[in-house]
């Protein structure tokens, strides 16, 4: 069974953030450099919360505001779930289902070392999938 740490074992474990005083505008231009939708608020090597496409989305274009007037630490989320390097990809997908988020910071002693995005669990499933028809073939052609 597949977990957590094979993910950051195969995308790497380097973290994007900015402080939580940063100008919502500057953090999207960060998401844009980097293709990401989400960026992770630290302030001190202290994890804050999440600001994602979602938040701007909602708290920002929908509400009338300025990107180029609010910090991010106005629009973070800071509720998401967050798992260790032990979850399973199957517990990830239930967490990510049930509370309607893409994104789950990972936690190891109670100190942020990744970030995976639903598309790195589709992608890790799709991994373990050839892996098990490679070793069915293999077995059936032994």
């Amino acid at each position: 069974m597949k977990k957590v740490k094979d993910i950051l074992n195969r995308k790497g474990t380097s973290l994007i953030y900015v402080p939580k005083n940063t100008i919502v505008r500057d953090a999207l231009k960060t998401m844009a450099e980097k293709n990401i939708g989400s960026i992770l608020i630290m302030e001190d090597g202290q994890y804050l919360g999440l600001m994602t496409e979602r938040d701007y989305a909602r708290k920002v274009i929908l509400q009338g505001r300025s990107s180029k007037e609010l910090n991010v630490e106005e629009i973070m989320s800071t509720e998401h779930p967050h798992v260790s390097k032990e979850h399973s990809i199957e517990q990830c997908m239930q967490l990510m289902s049930e509370n309607n988020v893409r994104y789950l910071p990972v936690f190891e002693n109670n100190k942020l070392v990744g970030l995976i995005s639903i598309l790195d669990v589709i992608k890790e499933t799709i991994v373990e999938q050839k892996e098990t028809i490679q070793q069915l073939e293999s077995y059936i052609h032994s």
